[in-house]
């Protein structure tokens, strides 16, 4: 009897010394931190980024799988807005699909002309190789599967590419991630983002293949590749996976065109300029995104033909002075002043 009280008293006194060396390290590790996404709104609207940026810090050591990255990344917690992200067929075997093979290919006769976005000029470069560049990447999802991309071609969220404002249609880049140096290579088939200075849009698959999922967004360096031009001929890009649309592309959208002649402010021809382009598709894709970034504003992204250009418009505004007091707005949310066009 004594001898098992000893050693009870003994086990005790093991686990209060336990309890208190783990309190002492737990006193000297602060939580790991987890920060909300960031978020520009309209007033009355719904958030008009596509990808809200968000920091999360993981254990040290700690491997997520795709299932945990997928319930991570939920609306609300940062991943990516809400109504987009992943889609529930998702294929199991995302880590094991290549990465796009570059190859030289021509580049696309409309998609690398000079067009302007969201009040900033963009020129395309003509060539690939001699572009290196970090800042943040994001990744867009199920909102834009099966949608037109600037090159005319069906974004695949589970094929290897990505969309970028100024590297040349196609071509190839290699993405690495510099927090944990993971790399990808991916092809360049649609233009963007064109929001909170980020510098490339990944799709699922690759951004799943760099560890960014959960984040919706990360620092990367961007380097272009100029494909062996001696066995470009041989060799063929990565198959992309084949998946279905998660929803069915939108008809075409609605042409306005420009009257021969100004005339006088009328409630309801009054709009603001987002974006003008030289090229049908480039202007298609963009439409597409600005409806997305714009859904529940109460305002209608529509197509106009002026001047030999496709530009982007939102509206209609009352008149002149609603239009003007909407601009100012999105002026301080959006870093320029969109211009006031009559239809």
């Amino acid at each position: 009897m004594h001898k098992q009280t000893g050693l009870i008293l003994f086990a005790a006194m093991i686990l209060s010394a336990c309890a208190s060396t783990s309190s002492h390290r737990a006193g000297t590790q602060s939580a790991v931190p987890v920060v909300d996404a960031q978020t520009i709104q309209l007033e009355n609207a719904t958030p008009i980024v596509a990808n809200p940026v968000a920091v999360t810090t993981a254990a040290p050591g700690a491997v997520a799988t795709q299932a945990a990255i997928q319930a991570v990344a939920q609306p609300g917690h940062g991943g990516y807005l809400e109504g987009d992200g992943p889609g529930a067929d998702a294929p199991a075997n995302l880590e094991s699909i290549p990465d796009a093979v570059p190859r030289v290919e021509p580049l696309h006769r409309y998609a690398n002309n000079q067009y302007a976005a969201l009040g900033q000029t963009y020129t395309p470069l003509t060539a690939p190789g001699n572009y290196k560049e970090r800042g943040i990447a994001s990744w867009y999802g199920k909102k834009f599967h099966g949608q037109r991309t600037s090159s005319g071609e069906t974004y695949d969220m589970y094929a290897m590419t990505a969309a970028h404002p100024t590297l040349p249609i196609p071509s190839y880049a290699r993405v690495t991630n510099l927090g944990n140096q993971k790399s990808v290579v991916v092809r360049i088939n649609d233009r963007g983002p064109f929001l909170h200075d980020r510098i490339m849009d990944l799709s699922y698959t690759a951004a799943f293949k760099l560890g960014i999922v959960g984040n919706g967004s990360s620092e990367v360096e961007v380097e272009s590749i100029v494909p062996d031009t001696a066995v470009a001929t041989p060799i063929a890009i990565a198959e992309p996976v084949i998946s279905e649309p998660l929803a069915p592309a939108p008809v075409a959208p609605p042409v306005v065109t420009a009257p021969a002649t100004d005339t006088a402010t009328v409630a309801g021809n009054t709009y603001l300029q987002l974006g003008a382009f030289k090229s049908q598709q480039g202007a298609e894709s963009f439409l597409a995104k600005m409806r997305i970034e714009f859904e529940g504003s109460g305002k209608q992204v529509v197509l106009y033909q002026k001047d030999n250009l496709a530009r982007v418009h939102i509206g209609p505004y009352a008149g002149a002075d609603d239009a003007r007091a909407a601009a100012e707005k999105l002026q301080a949310r959006l870093g320029f002043r969109p211009v006031i066009s009559l239809h």
